[in-house]
């Protein structure tokens, strides 16, 4: 049914309803608008007329509002026909008022603030999540544009396939309910900004992280995307991996779990073949954790065989 005929068939209820009772002399006191401004739940009959104060209209829907960017033009002349053929009672003949109403859809403005709010809003829930507090700027100034007068969700449709960048292209959706308003490129400069630990001095490698003399310091993520989580630092199992200088930060390779046996330690090998069990001092020619499999070598023979380290004394080798 088209927009005409909503408005016949509702301008029809409503008269029924509410103007019944009303005189021909107050039915002449209807006047026509000649704009009305409606939002996306439709067009009510109190933004086409305006009443007598004694007798006001009440906000019930008439037709579907117009898409966005569109506009309805009804006649006074259609409308006069409208309440007589539904409502012959109030036996209105014209009018007064404008000679036409235009409706269209209530708008605004949105700027680069309320954007980039926007955007920041879902990027932050959808891509960056608890990895930091994320900050935008746009490489190129936003001109604000014209939007409906309603709550507006912004959808981010293109993301580069590498994720966020310190610059990335996105394409971005604005949307009103089930209607597009329109569709952006964009290019965002992003910052992710977290805590992360900082070598207060200088840091030796085999150190124990948690007696480490490290501070914490805010930066940019986004240029550290390995940056050791604050959270390690209570970790006792690990230790510094590689030298810092005072000012680095801590990244993920920077740390690693303290080997139960050193390169250049000599421990027991056991060594095993068949029923029997020979126990023998051998030299470890690499870092290892217990169930891992390293290089050690007889110092008498200078022989080498691989044996599993079972504790930090002891290396298991079947023979």
């Amino acid at each position: 049914m088209t927009c005409i005929g909503y408005i016949r068939i509702a301008i029809g209820l409503i008269a029924t309803s509410f103007l019944c009772t009303a005189t021909a002399g107050a039915a002449s006191g209807l006047q026509l608008k000649a704009v009305g401004q409606v939002d996306s739940s439709g067009v009510f009959l109190d933004q086409l007329l305006e009443a007598p104060a004694d007798q006001p209209l009440q906000h019930v829907r008439v037709a579907p509002a117009p898409a966005w960017g569109q506009a309805i033009v009804l006649s006074s002349a259609q409308v006069v026909e409208f309440l007589q053929q539904h409502a012959p009672e109030v036996a209105a003949t014209n009018l007064t008022g404008a000679p036409k109403i235009r409706v269209t859809r209530r708008s605004r403005q949105l700027d680069e603030t309320e954007l980039k709010q926007m955007l920041t809003t879902v990027l932050q829930r959808d891509v960056v999540k608890e990895k930091g507090e994320l900050e935008l700027r746009f490489a190129r100034p936003w001109a604000s544009i014209v939007v409906p007068d309603e709550a507006l969700a912004l959808k981010v449709v293109d993301l580069p396939a590498g994720g966020l960048g310190a610059s990335s292209v996105l394409r971005v959706e604005l949307v009103c309910g089930e209607e597009r308003v329109g569709n952006w490129q964009l290019v965002a400069q992003a910052r992710v900004w977290r805590d992360v630990p900082v070598a207060q001095s200088t840091l030796k490698r085999g150190q124990l992280l948690r007696d480490a003399d490290i501070t914490r310091e805010r930066r940019d993520v986004l240029a550290l995307r390995e940056a050791l989580p604050i959270s390690a630092l209570e970790d006792g199992s690990l230790e510094i991996a590689e030298m810092l200088q005072a000012g680095q930060p801590l990244l993920s390779r920077s740390v690693r779990i303290k080997p139960a046996v050193l390169r250049g330690r000599v421990v027991e090998a056991l060594i095993l073949e068949g029923t029997m069990t020979i126990s023998m001092k051998v030299e470890a020619l690499e870092d290892g954790l217990p169930g891992q499999r390293v290089r050690v070598r007889n110092p008498k023979t200078k022989r080498e065989f691989f044996g599993k380290i079972q504790d930090e004394q002891t290396i298991v080798v079947n023979m």
